[in-house]
């Protein structure tokens, strides 16, 4: 099946490929101005967004996706403002914000939103715990990567090969939740 990826952040589209590539399923970008709502949850940012694209008759089947870091002892910031504050301030202003916190326990948590043919939409969730870290480490992945140790590791996202990140990241597990889904209904 080749799904359409709604996003022009290339990192993901590069991330969501390696991930469906071994299951027999190809993907292809498709840059679609997708307005985005501010939200309190990824879940209503995605739920927008799909009935959106299903109101645009856009091609399908299709993916959307939103992610974010979310800090614990910051009240889960900067959480679905994770793009905004990465604009804004970058992964070293996020640094800056936890200057004088020990506990750098935190998450990163991926929702994809599939839009299937005859307009039924599904999301599937995917979590990774981990902490942020003091300096930005890694040359690889995108966002936040440099800044994330996922528990049970002692690299960062940026520091692990993609194979071994889209195994046990939050966009992985997401994904492992959606082709389930897509094999079990036989797409």
């Amino acid at each position: 099946v080749n799904i359409n990826l709604v996003t022009s952040n290339q990192g993901k589209v590069e991330e969501l490929t390696a991930i469906l590539r071994p299951f027999g399923h190809t993907a292809s970008q498709l840059l679609v101005e997708c307005p985005e709502i501010q939200a309190m949850t990824l879940e209503e940012v995605v739920d927008f967004g799909l009935t959106w694209l299903h109101g645009q008759k856009t091609q399908t089947p299709l993916i959307i996706d939103d992610a974010g870091v979310f800090v614990e002892k910051l009240q889960g910031f900067p959480g679905v403002y994770s793009r905004y504050v990465y604009d804004t301030i970058g992964p070293q202003g996020l640094l800056r914000q936890l200057e004088h916190i020990e506990d750098r326990q935190a998450s990163f948590k991926c929702v994809l939103g599939l839009l299937l043919e005859d307009g039924t939409t599904h999301k599937f969730v995917g979590e990774c715990k981990g902490r942020i870290i003091h300096e930005m480490r890694g040359d690889g992945g995108f966002g936040y990567d440099p800044i994330f140790i996922p528990d049970g590791f002692d690299r960062t996202f940026a520091e692990l090969p993609p194979e071994e990140k889209n195994e046990i990241s939050h966009r992985g597990r997401a994904m492992k939740n959606l082709i389930a889904f897509i094999s079990e209904k036989g797409l």
